[in-house]
């Protein structure tokens, strides 16, 4: 199974469609958003092409493809309105003999972290900045922001297969590569 992993959108239609253009041709099975889908956030700026209602409906279209965690921008209004459950705090995903724990990175992240086993992977973004870091406890990956990328960083996603993380541009350059150990 292929998975696009993506996060901070925060209202740009015009990235949402970069991006989905790139779940496109990544073929991808299942897109995992990492949350900050509508809401631009009282600390940033508006980003290009700001329609949170064009975003719904860009994403909406996905819904039996998605699955999706909560972001800080999130509220239960934004549920209302999109059509895949969002307000999950965090999503598991079981790869065999390690774990990835999947969250926006509000509330668990590297200084308060979930239940981990060493080899785990703590999934997040929130930060807006790309991340593979690799701990005695755990492993913290972190795609970027698709649409306010942060410390010089290009608008971006990951992809996940066969154990391996790429790190990807929104036009799908690979900038950076984790192959977790004891896949499977």
């Amino acid at each position: 199974m292929k998975w696009m992993i993506a996060s901070d959108i925060h209202g740009s239609a015009y990235c949402c469609r970069k991006m989905l253009d790139a779940y496109e041709k990544e073929r991808a099975d299942r897109l995992l958003l990492l949350g900050d889908l509508l809401y631009h956030g009282p600390r940033n700026d508006l980003p290009e092409e700001y329609a949170p209602k064009k975003v719904i409906e860009l994403l909406n279209a996905r819904k039996n493809e998605i699955l999706c965690v909560r972001g800080n921008c999130e509220a239960e209004v934004d549920q209302m309105v999109l059509h895949f459950p969002v307000m999950a705090e965090y999503a598991i995903l079981d790869t065999g003999k390690r774990m990835i724990f999947a969250t926006h990175g509000h509330i668990f992240n590297n200084d308060h972290l979930p239940p981990l086993r060493p080899g785990d992977i703590l999934l997040h973004g929130h930060t807006h900045i790309p991340a593979c870091e690799e701990y005695e406890t755990h492993c913290y990956l972190n795609p970027g922001s698709v649409s306010i990328p942060k410390n010089h960083s290009a608008r971006g996603y990951m992809t996940l297969e066969d154990g391996c993380f790429l790190w990807k541009t929104l036009e799908g350059e690979v900038y950076r590569s984790y192959k977790m150990q004891d896949y499977a």
